[in-house]
């Protein structure tokens, strides 16, 4: 008996070591083909600022005191300079025709069947707005927009890292010109719509609100 039990036991210990190798080789097989774990990639991409998209002249380079460069990522930045941009060429337009409409000059003929472009260059221009027919104002109004679609709609967007909105109406060609002297150009053009934007609103208010602006105080155009 004592034999048979010992028999016994040395076939159970010989079961038990061989589930035991064959366990770990099965697990070691796995591990083999399992991924290898990897540390997470840490993003370096820096922020854009303000000295990365240009447009800083004097005398007040990079003027934001509000601190409005730094309320998104690189998409909002970019959206800051295209409305910069566009709010400033649609000043520099609304300047130049106030003043144009101040000095009396208009186009020949009628701007409608009952409205002359004569009895409209003896108004004040926000009277002679009021005084264009309800049909002109949407063609005004209805042009803007078409011409505001194609530029948020061509292309890459500008926030998606696409070129900066484009004038629609002259088309400029500018591929020829040194990026040196284009890089010039276009800080002017920032520096000219920076100036009619305060250009624009003093004459907003001069019309609104009498004395706000002494410089126009008495001028009938205002």
């Amino acid at each position: 008996f004592g034999r048979r039990g010992c028999t016994t036991n040395l076939y159970q210990f010989i079961n038990t070591m061989k589930s035991a190798i064959i366990t770990s080789i099965l697990i070691g097989s796995a591990a083999a083909f399992a991924p290898v774990p990897q540390n997470k990639a840490v993003s370096t991409v820096a922020k854009a600022s303000l000295e990365d998209i240009g447009g800083a002249t004097s005398p007040a380079k990079n003027f934001d005191p509000l601190r409005l460069a730094q309320l998104g990522g690189d998409n909002t930045l970019a959206w800051f300079r295209a409305a910069e941009l566009k709010h400033s060429r649609v000043a520099m337009l609304a300047t130049t025709g106030y003043l144009v409409q101040a000095t009396g000059a208009h186009f020949p003929g009628q701007l409608s069947s009952d409205v002359s472009f004569e009895s409209l260059s003896t108004m004040n221009p926000f009277d002679a707005w009021e005084a264009v027919p309800l049909a002109g104002k949407a063609q005004i109004i209805g042009i803007i927009f078409c011409a505001e679609l194609y530029t948020e709609s061509k292309g890459v967007h500008y926030t998606k890292g696409g070129p900066l909105p484009e004038i629609v109406f002259p088309k400029f060609d500018f591929s020829n010109i040194d990026s040196a002297i284009l890089e010039k150009k276009r800080c002017r053009e920032l520096n000219n719509g920076r100036l009619a934007m305060i250009a624009i609103m003093s004459f907003i208010a001069a019309n609104n609100i009498e004395g706000s602006v002494p410089a126009l105080s008495g001028n009938p155009a205002f």
